[in-house]
Parts: structure tokens; C-alpha cells; sequence
């Protein structure tokens, strides 16, 4: 096979391939074996009339036709390897003739969009800025209060709601004395200022007592009325106080394994410094990309972008279709047009495309191997996420494979190993000031695999 290219643009190739005769041979009988076994020829068994037979039932051109069908996948792969071409996206397939003549070359060309070149900058002149984990007494406060709303108890009390307080109503929604579906609800619990329900109903509850009625309106949001103004009589039945545990030992004991509530706030402080070291590491991969996505200046292929826009859409449509809304109510009740839409995905799928081109490029560029222990840690953690019990682990992985999924989870790994020899040449600093080493934000050393993938590797070799 000969195959030449030509450079369209940045992102687009066309190439023109040639396939000698004799390389054709394999998928021509494979056509005539397809095809005869859906032809009925009288006096022969399915699959085992002659070509001459054949041709004639069905024609020449439907054999080449197969024929060429099963060739190209291979054949286009082969042209791009043999140049080199990293395709993005669907091909284009161009045929001169779909008519395959004895000893004649098979000619077609191919238009594929291609990743661009990417010039990758000095990971030392980046610089990217993370959260301090210093933790101050007032998120350790903030973590007690919650601890402490949540031993709370509700008291009925008799006198007017006030925020806070948590109340039972009865709503009801019309719209010119017409009821609006889906907008009547009976005794509904609700926390007045926390505003989870409609518009301007927690200024209108402020004020009311048990048994009380208003009526006030508001403009709808969600559902097939969304955007339209409609009166709500809201109907108080009680109201209640929240009362809330002292603060002392017997509270740490309540709350918590420990026995003082000094023994709980250290308890407390220590989580949320382990929280935010955390999240220090997210933080600093995360701001190593966008900073290192916005330092390389390079062309992405507008049809790969249509094409992943069109994907996302059509899947968000199913999912609202599935809850009886349409992709236009969702919006609006966003204040969002379409083109609006579709601008942001289009960014996002943009945003996206560059970011996986330029970490490949790293992975590339650093030679970045991702090994048989790394990818069966990474199937196992997924099919734990998924609830699959370990008996049935290895099924899991085979679904993958069968699905050709495996190689993209192996990219992603790849990526994110990239990703992280990134963070470890860049400088980052935390909100502090702080010139942050690989030693903080890595506490395991390089080289040093996980403690718990590595029992999930173990685990996965024992099933097997």
C-alpha cells in the first residue's frame, strides 16, 4: 500500500492512499462469504454458492462494495501510521471508483482532522497559586455549629415565624384564578430564610402565625408556566424553634467518639487540615493545566468541536426529554437563550480539546508509560465507585474491553501521570505566599505505589 498526505490547514489533512489488487484478495472472499450467506441460491447450501453464482444474483457492485467496507478500517489506519497522523473525529472518505478491477490498485483519499503542532512552554515559568491549609479557629467554630444544628431539636412555640424557625404550609399556585399543575402542596416543612422554595415566599412567611393565610405574587420559575407571574396563598399550620445543645463535654460525647470538647475541636482541626491538603493537591494539578492550557497558543479542529457539541446536547436533551422538559423551558429557566447555549458548550468542548492535546503532547514529550498495575487499579476503583462486588471485578473488565473502553481510560491515566510530573516543575505557591515543595504536596514519594490501590491490585489478582 502507498499513501501520500497533504496539509489542509493546522488541523486537516487529506490523504491519498493506493492499495495494490492483491492486498484486496482476503476481503473480497470475506464479501462473497457474507454475501452468500444471506443469498438463497436453489441447490445450494447458504454460504456455499459460487462467486460466478453470486455475482450474478446480487451484482459485482454489491461485492465490492463489502469488500471495500471491510477493507477501509485497516487500510486507513495503516495510512496513518504510515504518516505519522494523530486523526481527530471522523474521516472523510472519497472514492475515485468503487469498482475493484483484477491487478488494478484500489485508489481513495481521506480527509481527517489532525492535532495540531504544539509548542510546549518551560514548565519552570509557570506559576500557579493554590489555598493555604492553615486552619483558623473560625472554621473550626463554623464545623461546631454544624455539628451542633444537627443535634438540634424543633419546639413548637406560639407566637409569629421569624427566620429560622421551620414552619408547615400549604401552598397553592394560580395563575388568573386558574390552578397551576404541579403547584398545590400540603404540609410541607420548610426552614423560613433558606430560601430553597419560591421567590419572596420567606419575606411573606416573616410575621405569620399558626393558622394564618397570605396571598402574594411571584414570577414562576421551572416547570411548563416557567417565566409567568402567578399568586400564591400560602397557609401556615405551625411554626417551630430550633434548640440547640450547649456547647461543653457532654455535647463532644454526644456528638462524637470523644470526650471533652477540646479533645472534638482538635478531632475537628486536624480533618480540615487533611481536607485541605487534599484539595491543595487538586488544586494545584487542576491550576497546572488551565495555567499551562493558557500558555500554549494552537488551532483546534472545528469539526472534532461540532461534533462533541452535537454529542452533548443530544445527551442532555435525552436526559430532560426522560424527565418530561424540553432543552427550551430548561433554559430559560437558566435566562439562557440557545445560541447562548451552545456558545458555552462550545467553549467548554474547545477548553476540553486543548487541554487533552497538550497533555498528550507532555506525556509525549516526558515518555509516559502507563503500566498493566496502574490500568487494573484504575478499572477496580471504577467498578467499586459502580457498586460492583469483587466477585464480579473481572466481568467488569471484560465489558470494558468488549465496549474498546480501556484504551481511553488508559489515556486518561496517562494524562493525569503527565499532569502530575507537571506540578512537580512548576512553582506553586499557596494564598499565604508560600513557596510549596514537592514534599508537601506530595506525601508519598515518587515511586511509592498507594496503599490502597495496591490491596485493590491484590484483591483483582486474587479473584482472578
Amino acid at each position: 500500500m502507498k499513501s501520500t498526505v497533504e496539509t489542509l490547514s493546522p488541523t486537516r489533512v487529506r490523504l491519498s492512499v493506493e492499495v495494490p489488487y492483491e492486498e484486496l484478495s482476503q476481503h473480497l472472499t470475506q464479501a462473497y462469504q457474507q454475501v452468500g450467506a444471506q443469498v438463497r441460491v436453489p441447490g445450494f447450501r447458504p454460504g456455499k454458492a459460487p462467486r460466478a453464482v453470486i455475482d450474478q444474483r446480487v451484482g459485482k457492485d454489491t461485492i465490492h462494495a463489502q469488500a471495500i467496507d471491510n477493507a477501509l478500517p485497516r487500510k486507513i489506519a495503516e495510512a496513518y501510521t504510515e504518516n505519522d497522523i494523530r486523526a481527530l473525529g471522523r474521516p472523510e472518505v472519497d472514492f475515485a471508483s468503487t469498482d475493484l478491477t483484477e491487478n488494478e490498485p484500489f485508489s481513495f483519499t481521506v480527509e481527517v482532522d489532525v492535532a495540531p503542532e504544539i509548542e510546549l512552554p518551560d514548565p519552570a515559568d509557570l506559576t500557579v497559586t493554590v489555598d493555604s491549609t492553615e486552619i483558623t479557629d473560625e472554621q473550626v467554630d463554623g464545623e461546631i455549629e454544624n455539628l451542633q444544628l444537627r443535634f438540634g431539636t424543633l419546639k413548637t412555640v406560639e407566637r409569629a415565624a421569624a427566620n429560622g424557625d421551620f414552619v408547615t404550609i400549604d401552598l397553592r399556585a394560580t395563575i388568573d384564578g386558574e390552578e397551576v399543575e404541579g403547584g398545590t402542596a400540603s404540609e410541607m416543612s420548610h426552614e423560613v430564610g433558606s430560601g430553597n422554595l419560591i421567590e419572596g415566599l420567606d419575606e411573606e412567611i416573616v410575621g405569620m402565625s399558626a393558622g394564618e393565610t397570605r396571598t402574594f405574587s411571584t414570577n414562576l420559575v421551572g416547570g411548563d408556566r416557567s417565566g409567568e407571574d402567578a399568586d400564591i396563598e400560602v397557609k401556615v399550620s405551625n411554626v417551630k424553634e430550633r434548640e440547640l445543645p450547649d456547647l461543653d463535654d457532654d455535647f463532644a460525647q454526644l456528638a462524637s467518639e470523644h470526650d471533652t470538647l477540646e479533645e472534638l475541636r482538635d478531632a475537628i482541626r486536624k480533618q480540615l487540615a487533611d481536607r485541605a491538603e487534599a484539595t491543595q493537591l487538586q488544586q494545584a494539578r487542576e491550576r497546572t493545566a488551565e495555567a499551562l492550557v493558557e500558555a500554549v497558543n494552537m488551532p483546534v479542529p472545528d469539526g472534532v468541536i461540532d461534533d462533541e457539541v452535537k454529542h452533548r446536547r443530544q445527551h442532555l436533551d435525552e436526559q430532560l426529554s426522560a424527565m418530561g422538559a424540553t432543552l427550551e423551558t430548561y433554559l430559560s429557566s437558566q435566562g439562557q437563550s440557545v445560541e447562548e447555549f451552545e456558545e458555552d458548550l462550545k467553549e467548554t468542548a474547545s477548553a476540553g480539546l486543548r487541554r487533552q492535546l497538550i497533555l498528550d503532547k507532555v506525556a509525549d514529550a516526558k515518555e509516559v508509560q502507563v503500566t498493566s498495575e496502574q490500568l487494573t487499579s484504575e478499572i477496580i476503583r471504577r467498578a467499586q465507585q459502580q457498586g460492583v462486588p469483587q466477585d464480579r471485578w473481572q466481568e467488569f473488565a471484560n465489558t470494558l474491553q468488549q465496549r474498546g473502553m480501556v484504551s481511553g481510560i488508559a489515556t486518561e491515566i496517562r494524562q493525569a501521570l503527565a499532569l502530575e510530573e507537571l506540578v512537580r516543575e512548576v512553582k506553586v505557591v499557596d494564598t499565604a505566599g508560600t513557596e510549596l515543595t514537592n514534599e508537601a504536596l506530595f506525601p508519598t514519594p515518587e515511586g511509592v505505589v498507594d496503599e490502597e490501590a495496591e490491596e485493590a491490585t491484590e484483591e483483582s489478582e486474587t479473584a482472578k
